[in-house]
Formats: C-alpha cells, structure tokens, sequence
C-alpha cells in the first residue's frame, strides 16, 4: 500500500547566496522590482517603499537585515515578494515585502525532505535546512515584520 504523504506548496526565493524556503500561502503575490526610495536617516535594510493595493509597504533587503550588504537587484531578475503577516500585529502590519535576487520557483515538499541543518543563521534567520540536497533558509518572519512596522510611514 502507498505511504500516505502529504506535500506543502512551498516557494524558493533567491537571495544574494542563498535560498529562502515559504510555504506558498505566506506568498501574496510576486510583482517586478521597483520601490520609492527610502529618504534619508533610514535603516540600512530598507530599500524603499511600495504602493502596493493602496497600501504603502516598507520593502526589506533581507541580505541586510541579517547582517550583509543591502544588494538592489540587476539584470531585470529582481522581484518583491509580498508576503502576508502572521504575527501578533497582523491588524496594524498585514503584508510586508521583501527584495529578491530572481525569480521565486515553486516546489512541493514532504516533511522527510526537509532536513534541518546545523551552522550560522543570523538574526533573520529562523533555521538552516536541506532540500533535496540544496541548502535553503527558513526566514524569521516575526523578525522581519517588527522591521517593517518600525519603518511605516
């Protein structure tokens, strides 16, 4: 008889030398790069900002909060990624965005091929995993979203 396997829509976004692993339904939508730009006396992890539905979104470099280079994508490649919140304040914050270094591509995941993997994270960083042999980074998304409610305007 067939095991009895569950798969999870995921997402897999590009960052500047590594992967963050979604599940798809944290995703509201993929949109081409373009944000306002930030204004002065702002954080180094913020890109800019983007009117997104008449909303105004606060854009994070992920590779920046978590330590490294605020890196504007090139090439044409580069998307938002709008994610939908999950914190406690989801009421205040519902959405935030983060930049991408490509394309997100999209999986189907079992728990048995997510492989936790000990090393570094930094503090966006929720844990290190293994997807069919890639190394791939679950982002802290409580983290990132007290970032973009102390960059609302």
């Amino acid at each position: 008889m067939p095991e009895n396997r569950q798969a999870l829509p995921c997402v897999m976004i590009p960052m500047t030398g590594r992967q963050l692993l979604l599940p798809n339904v944290s995703i509201a939508e993929v949109v081409d790069y373009a944000s306002e730009e930030p204004g002065s006396n702002t954080p180094d992890w913020l890109v800019g900002y983007l009117d997104w539905r008449g909303l105004d979104l606060p854009v994070i470099s992920y590779d920046a909060a978590n330590g490294g280079s605020l890196m504007v994508p090139g090439d044409n490649r580069g998307r938002i990624v709008v994610l939908n919140t999950i914190g406690e304040h989801h009421s205040e914050v519902p959405f935030m965005a983060l930049v991408t270094q490509g394309i997100p591509s999209q999986a189907r995941l079992t728990e048995a091929e997510v492989h936790r993997l000990e090393g570094d994270t930094g503090p966006a960083d929720l844990m290190k995993v293994e997807v069919e042999s890639e190394e791939a980074w679950i982002p802290n998304l409580e983290y990132l979203e007290s970032l973009a409610r102390s960059a609302r305007r």
